[in-house]
């Protein structure tokens, strides 16, 4: 089994760019991953939901998951997703991830699964791949509540020793696992676009795994945080705050992220596979308004200042 990470910080949920006929732009997945690691994440997490991974076939996705990690070179850890409708699709797509090189495979439930079909499932991936395998505990997606009793028990006894945890209420469940599993046996991440980002670490997260555009506000977050700088970190939070909102929009977050991405220069189309909900000239007009309203662009390049 694999050994409990140390993994941390800000691991970055990328989407996957397409070009304007829908297919998969592999140099913007290039230029992504450069833009990314300019603004001082942790890592890399690709074909999550909001990855589009569902939307993909077999060979998209390994092109995808080759890209992404070829093209990153070992800079950060590369974490790869995993969703399949049982467990011989997971392992698969588990074992395929490690041989391209990925650190780290989430895995999404099975759906509608009980608490002994979920333990059995990430046991059995975790025991097919050598890399650590991540719980992705999102039920508004995926429709399957995860409940802390096993993810504990698949901290102790089942080799998987990290959730990325997005069921609110956030902070009573992350003490929930806490209290169960001990911070040894299970390693939190937060999500859920960063919208309960620093009450997730005030509750024990060792980070966040999320997609929000301007990544460089989460770290600034992370970094004032972990070294003990709690009050300046709540101040960033509280700063940016009315963009993490807008940006998380339930249906359409995923086209706001691919709009600003696109508009920083880090991908060359924000098209999106259907089914998925596309912008309007008005919503363009209030999220640029929000992303002013908080000090930030969505044209300058590189990464931007970010202020308490």
């Amino acid at each position: 089994m694999p050994a409990p990470t140390n993994a941390k910080g800000v691991f970055t949920i990328c989407p996957t760019p397409f070009d304007d006929a829908l297919k998969v732009d592999t140099e913007s997945i290039k230029s992504l991953v450069d833009f990314l690691l300019d603004t001082g994440i942790t890592g890399l997490a690709i074909l999550g939901f909001l990855g589009e991974l569902h939307k993909l076939n077999n060979a998209e996705r390994r092109l995808v998951t080759d890209t992404f990690i070829k093209h990153t070179k070992g800079r950060v850890p590369v974490w790869v997703g995993v969703r399949a409708h049982g467990i011989t699709g997971a392992i698969e797509q588990a074992q395929e991830a490690q041989d391209s090189g990925a650190a780290a495979v989430f895995a999404a439930p099975l759906d509608n699964a009980s608490d002994a079909l979920l333990f059995d499932y990430y046991k059995a991936v975790a025991d097919s791949v050598k890399i650590p395998v991540v719980i992705h505990d999102f039920p508004d997606s995926f429709g399957t509540e995860i409940r802390p009793e096993v993810v504990a028990r698949l901290g102790k006894e089942g080799g998987v020793n990290m959730i990325k945890m997005e069921e609110p209420p956030v902070g009573q469940k992350i003490s929930r696992i806490r209290d169960l599993a001990g911070d040894e046996a299970m390693k939190i991440f937060g999500g859920l676009g960063g919208m309960f980002f620093l009450e997730e670490l005030q509750r024990g997260a060792v980070g966040t795994m999320t997609g929000f555009a301007y990544p460089e506000v989460l770290v600034e977050i992370y970094n004032r945080f972990a070294a003990g700088d709690h009050k300046g970190a709540a101040a960033v939070f509280d700063r940016y705050c009315p963009l993490i909102r807008y940006e998380f929009q339930p249906k359409i977050g995923l086209a706001l992220r691919k709009y600003i991405y696109q508009q920083r220069g880090a991908i060359r189309s924000n098209a999106i596979r259907s089914p998925g909900m596309r912008i309007d000239a008005l919503t363009i007009k209030e999220l640029e308004a929000t992303v002013a309203r908080v000090g930030l662009s969505t044209t300058a390049r590189g990464r931007q200042v970010v202020k308490a």
